[in-house]
C-alpha cells in the first residue's frame, strides 16, 4: 500500500460534509496564497501579510534617526566651537601667567598668541 492509497482511502471514509469543509479551507488557502504572493512576492512566504506594517514602522524610525543624527551634529559642533573657545581663553591666561613670572618673554608669548588666533 502506498501512500496515495491511504489517502485514498481516508477520503473516501470521510463524510461528505467534511469533504466540503475541508475543500473550503484548502480553496480559502490557495487564494491567500495567491492573492499575498502577487502582492509582496517570495517575501510573502517569508513574512506574511506583516511585511507592509514592518516597513512603514521602519521608514518612520529610519526618518527619527536622521533627525536625531542631524540634532547630534548641531550638538557636537556647539560643543566643538564653545570648548576650543574656552580653551583658547586659557592657553592665553596661561602665556600671560608665564610672562609675569619670567619664564617666556614678550616675544614668545605674543608668538604663541598669534599660533592661538590661527587656530
Amino acid at each position: 500500500m502506498t501512500a496515495w492509497d491511504a489517502l485514498y482511502n481516508l477520503i473516501t471514509s470521510l463524510p461528505p460534509i467534511v469533504m466540503v469543509l475541508i475543500l473550503f479551507a484548502v480553496l480559502t488557502a490557495v487564494i491567500i496564497f495567491i492573492v499575498g504572493f502577487s502582492k509582496h512576492g517570495l517575501n510573502f512566504i517569508k513574512y506574511g501579510f506583516k511585511q507592509t506594517a514592518l516597513d512603514s514602522t521602519l521608514e518612520k524610525r529610519f526618518d527619527e534617526l536622521g533627525t536625531q543624527i542631524n540634532g547630534l551634529h548641531t550638538e557636537l559642533n556647539a560643543i566643538k566651537t564653545n570648548h576650543f573657545g574656552h580653551l583658547k581663553d586659557f592657553l592665553t591666561e596661561l602665556t600671560s601667567i608665564l610672562v609675569d613670572k619670567n619664564i617666556i618673554n614678550n616675544s614668545e608669548k605674543t608668538r604663541l598668541d598669534n599660533r592661538l588666533r590661527e587656530m
